[in-house]
């Protein structure tokens, strides 16, 4: 094999246009040409110096300065990079005007700290199962949890097929109607927390989340933003 060629989708992922997982998807779209042809395969190899690799006609530059940033998302903000229903995005609330990806979403009614990169490598180590990046959520919900609600939540339930759980669940507070909880997890479902939650018969009213890894949210307000330090990008990567 020669060794000055790399896979379309690794091409993709290390310039920043995805992560490894959705260049695929990229590229098995018919969006990804190599030298003016349409290329589908993820597999296919480019010389990333000589060949011309574009996505939906843009060229793509191999030789990126990789960025992370950690941005407190607000209630009522995409994750995602576009909306067919135009609502607000994410990624807008960022000075920076190179192609980031979001790592870590949250849904639409969610808060708190999600990380933007253009280096898909650092996005599957942090995102991916096998790695186990723990998650810290701080989380209101409607009534309180027994404590067979915590055993269930911990051991797993079965929700439409699949396994949702809990790592961990400690109270912060208790309130008449409503409590307080910390939960931590270090799967990436969508909306697990949720699920869970409303399995359980509660439903959740704030959910924030605090930390990825040994990344925290710490006194960032609402839609600012700051870049990772290189002890925060080195504990992701070793995670």
């Amino acid at each position: 094999m020669d060794q000055n060629t790399v896979r379309l989708s690794k091409f993709l992922a290390y310039a920043g246009v995805a992560s490894r997982r959705r260049a695929d998807t990229i590229i098995t779209s018919g969006r990804v040409k190599v030298n003016n042809s349409v290329v589908l395969e993820p597999f296919f190899r480019v010389e990333p110096h000589l060949d011309v690799v574009t996505v939906d006609n843009e060229t793509i530059n191999y030789e990126v300065r990789p960025k992370y940033i950690a941005l407190y998302k607000p209630v009522g903000y995409l994750s995602d990079l576009a909306d067919k229903q135009n609502r607000k995005l994410a990624r807008a609330l960022l000075t920076d005007e190179e192609r980031l990806f979001p790592v870590g979403r949250l849904d639409y009614q969610s808060e708190g700290l999600i990380l933007f990169t253009n280096d898909g490598a650092f996005a599957q180590r942090v995102m991916h199962p096998r790695y186990e990046v723990e998650k810290e959520y701080v989380v209101k919900l409607k009534g309180k949890l027994d404590p067979q609600d915590v055993q269930s939540a911990i051991a797993g339930l079965v929700i439409e097929g699949a396994r949702y759980s809990f790592d961990s669940v400690r109270v912060i507070r208790a309130e008449e109607e409503d409590a307080w909880y910390r939960i931590t997890i270090h799967e990436g479902k969508n909306r697990l927390i949720r699920r869970v939650a409303e399995a359980l018969g509660h439903r959740v009213v704030r959910l924030r989340r605090v930390r990825i890894g040994r990344v925290r949210l710490g006194r960032m307000r609402p839609g600012e933003h700051r870049h990772l330090t290189q002890g925060e990008i080195a504990s992701l990567m070793r995670e």
